[in-house]
């Protein structure tokens, strides 16, 4: 099993680790334009192996496609990360023409290869990819509603003042501060519904503070988070990789699935060898339904900013 990230920035060099750590892929190829930037990353993590006891091999690489030749599965980070203040929406001008670069190249040196899109506007440049690459819809997966998610069980564990292994909740819609959807109707401790333990307001504190999730800690930080993100789309990776067949919400082109047609939007799906092997529809409530409605309609406008 053959994982390339392209772009050794905080969140690619995450991605990398987690990868390499949880020892499932044989060899990770991380690729970026700096000269010897992912080389330094890759020689810096194969460092750690003895220390985390892995045996999966590292391979940096400047701006060398050749060295991602039939990779199984590809993240593709690359791109200016979000400064405070900025909207994902607001790299779209930038961040296009380089997912669109990137992802031409992988799919030239590995022709059977599932692509992950992380780059923000993710949604957008999910479609980007879909509408320019020559890949079937199941390897083209644009990863958001994990991390949001994540966020989201991260929020409902401080309100319930527990672990948060014991919550489950997901996050469908638009990977934007205003486009998520947190399905707080159905997140539950241990099986057993939040709206049990939480009132109304406390959950919709949770749902906005998960909403700006990734804007608190750009302003906290000063850039992009990059710990969760990764620990995000290593998930994805390895249940692709490893057949695991789990559920994760990911943008995925839709094409009549909860009445949505020629976007991309993250709802969930199950995650296998064969990428995207189905879309699950869930019975949303009516609320829910119109707010994942709105949320596709700023996905299409952002989407008419390309130029496809």
């Amino acid at each position: 099993m053959k994982v390339t990230v392209v772009g050794a920035g905080a969140v690619g060099a995450s991605c990398a680790e987690y990868i390499a750590i949880k020892n499932f892929a044989s060899e990770v190829v991380i690729l970026d334009i700096k000269e010897d930037y992912a080389e330094g990353k890759a020689m810096d993590l194969m460092q750690t192996a003895s220390l985390n006891k892995f045996d999966t091999k590292i391979v940096g690489s400047t701006n060398d496609y050749s060295k991602t030749a039939n990779s199984d599965i590809a993240v593709i980070t690359s791109g200016i990360p979000r400064k405070p203040g900025m909207s994902r929406e607001e790299l779209i001008g930038i961040n296009a023409g380089i997912v669109k670069e990137v992802a031409t190249k992988i799919v030239e040196q590995s022709p059977d290869v599932t692509l992950i899109v992380v780059s923000n506007p993710m949604d957008t440049l999910t479609y980007l990819a879909h509408k320019t690459i020559n890949l079937p819809k199941n390897r083209i997966i644009g990863m958001g509603g994990a991390l949001d998610s994540a966020r989201f069980q991260y929020r409902l564990a401080e309100a319930l003042d527990c672990p948060s292994s014991d919550v489950q909740g997901m996050v469908i819609g638009g990977h934007s501060d205003k486009g998520m959807v947190p399905l707080t109707s159905l997140a539950t401790r241990n099986s057993v519904r939040v709206t049990e333990y939480l009132d109304n307001a406390r959950l919709e504190k949770v749902s906005e503070d998960t909403k700006v999730g990734g804007a608190t800690l750009t302003k906290m930080l000063g850039t992009s988070a990059w710990y969760a993100p990764g620990a995000a789309v290593s998930a994805l990776v390895q249940s692709i990789a490893c057949d695991q067949k789990k559920m994760f919400p990911c943008s995925t082109y839709l094409e009549g699935e909860y009445g949505l047609n020629d976007l991309c939007i993250g709802v969930p799906v199950i995650l296998g060898k064969d990428g995207i092997e189905k879309i699950v529809e869930l019975d949303l409530n009516d609320a829910e339904k119109n707010k994942l409605k709105e949320s596709a309609e700023a996905v299409k406008k952002t989407n008419e900013l390309l130029e496809l």
